[in-house]
């Protein structure tokens, strides 16, 4: 047998032992896939949001009844007629800020309508030109791979506008490695937007306080049956991040591990993004980024750090 092209000059890359592991990790069963420790020893970004997330003290409120206020405001009126255009304004504006305020206590069908409403009135109708592009096409630069919780919308979090990132959002901000009979899901949220719109860039996302990951910690592995029907087969996934805290982090809380499972459990998903042979070979040829992330929304910060990996010229065995 001849010997396969090296890196240099290969166009089609052939790896005879799998894909490239981790620079930090030596191959491994896929079973017993290890994600590196710790502090990671990835390139960090620290971002701090701006402003403070405490709880400020509320002023006194007034006393008054709402009669009162009326009754005092016509009287006001009455004597300074001129003031009459100021005081719709803002009796519009308190109108709105009440509306926003009884949301949650809204129909859900109404919940819905004013929605929607809100962003054609807002967005839709003020940005033609982008909606009409758009209708024609979509050039995203990103995937992201985040949580399905409602507190962690990566539109909202990182300032995504439309047509900006192909978003997959399930439990815990999985992916689960290649396997063409299991997960075909995920697969395919992968295979079309790196294959057909040609991304640049994977971002996976954990984030603090994850139920998720809370839950693949409490998981006992002797415990029969599982209590869910779905979940806890699933969060299984990342269960590698779970033994390498379970073994690193042994000291700390049970707060403290899930914290550190919770990025432990993205590495273990950046491992398994390398399992596709169509995010390997971009990432080898430089065609695709992958990055890791997690986002706390109790301290107003979030951590960025790239994957970084070996690679080895190919070769036959003979």
């Amino acid at each position: 047998m001849t010997s396969s092209p090296g890196m240099g000059r290969s166009a089609n890359l052939v790896y005879a032992l799998g894909p490239p592991p981790l620079v930090y990790n030596s191959p491994t069963p896929k079973a017993d896939y290890k994600s590196p420790p710790p502090p990671y020893n990835f390139n960090v970004i620290k971002v701090t949001l701006p402003g403070s997330l405490a709880t400020k003290e509320r002023k006194d409120m007034p006393t008054d009844s709402y009669e009162d206020a009326l009754k005092k405001l016509g009287e006001l009126l009455t004597k300074k007629s001129d003031l009459g255009n100021v005081a719709a304004a803002k009796i519009k504006q308190l109108t709105n800020e009440l509306e926003e305020l009884d949301s949650s206590k809204i129909d859900s069908v109404e919940r819905i309508k004013s929605g929607f409403n809100h962003f054609k009135t807002h967005n839709y109708e003020k940005n033609p030109s982008l909606y009409s592009a758009l209708a024609k096409s979509q050039s995203p630069k990103f995937l992201v791979f985040a949580c399905a919780d409602s507190r962690v919308c990566p539109s909202h979090i990182l300032n995504f506008q439309l047509g900006e990132a192909f978003i997959v959002r399930n439990i815990a901000n999985m992916v689960p490695p290649y396997d063409k009979t299991k997960h075909s899901n995920v697969g395919a949220a992968l295979e079309y937007p790196i294959t057909v719109l040609n991304v640049e860039s994977i971002l996976v996302i954990g984030h603090s306080c994850c139920g998720g990951i809370k839950g693949l910690m409490a998981i006992e592995y002797d415990a029969a049956p599982y209590k869910s029907e779905f979940i806890e087969d699933w969060i299984q996934i990342c269960a590698p991040a779970k033994n390498r805290t379970k073994q690193d982090c042994k000291d700390l809380s049970f707060d403290d591990q899930c914290t550190n499972c919770e990025k432990e459990a993205v590495n273990v998903s950046l491992g398994n993004l390398l399992s596709y042979p169509f995010v390997r070979e971009r990432v080898v040829k430089n065609k695709l980024a992958i990055r890791g992330a997690h986002y706390d929304f109790v301290k107003g910060t979030f951590d960025l750090w790239e994957l970084d990996f070996k690679t080895t010229p190919a070769f036959a065995l003979s």
